[in-house]
């Protein structure tokens, strides 16, 4: 049922398992950020929009690491969305599905994944054209066990669960039949950010890609 969408960026994102998503209040701290987990062999990284000048800072991050996949992320309008796109984001996250924010990327050929809980919001996003689901806050829902009960109806949608998802749950999450994860407090401790402990970091990156078996 429907085909797959972006199937090159589908497919490089299911093998890399996991996007790193910064929230940050300070351009400087989000560019560290995002460079710790870059260093660590991470490719999808996310940038909240409701941060500082998250605009100038995926441009940035395109402009210095191309082969990577920089995006935008917590896009809660249309006109989010169109700044965004004209950012030059890679991809879009947003926490809920808005059918024009998904025309909208549509029809600048950018991957859009909107957010969604529920089997009926699942479906109607993946309906309206989303390249894959969010499904958020999965925590709240039971974690790998919800994945597992939505993918038996479901397996035709690919999933990136976010919303509580830790280093130690994130295999478990995608063993259930997510394509990826999203993860970001645990992967950016508050006292690791605030300390600038970079390389702390870049140690928990890692940590993570070892836990999903991606990378050498």
């Amino acid at each position: 049922m429907f085909g797959v969408r972006y199937p090159g960026w589908i497919d490089r994102l299911k093998r890399e398992r996991a996007i790193a998503v910064v929230r940050s209040t300070s351009l400087g701290s989000g560019y560290e950020m995002a460079k710790a987990v870059l260093a660590a062999g991470m490719e999808f990284v996310e940038i909240g929009w409701n941060g500082d000048r998250s605009a100038e800072l995926v441009r940035r991050l395109r402009e210095e690491f191309p082969h990577c996949q920089i995006g935008a992320g917590t896009l809660v309008n249309g006109e989010q969305v169109r700044e965004a796109i004209a950012s030059r984001s890679q991809f879009l996250f947003s926490p809920h599905t808005d059918m024009e924010a998904i025309r909208m990327a549509a029809e600048a050929g950018v991957p859009m994944v909107p957010g969604a809980l529920s089997p009926t919001e699942i479906l109607a996003a993946w309906k309206a054209g989303a390249a894959a689901v969010k499904v958020f806050p999965v925590r709240a829902m039971g974690g790998d066990r919800y994945i597992r009960s939505l993918k038996g109806p479901l397996d035709f949608v690919p999933l990136v669960p976010t919303g509580g998802v830790t280093l130690e749950n994130a295999k478990l999450l995608v063993e259930a039949g997510s394509i990826a994860v999203g993860i970001s407090s645990h992967l950016f401790p508050r006292s690791l950010v605030e300390a600038e402990d970079w390389e702390s970091i870049t140690g928990l990156a890692s940590r993570l890609r070892s836990n999903l078996g991606v990378g050498g």
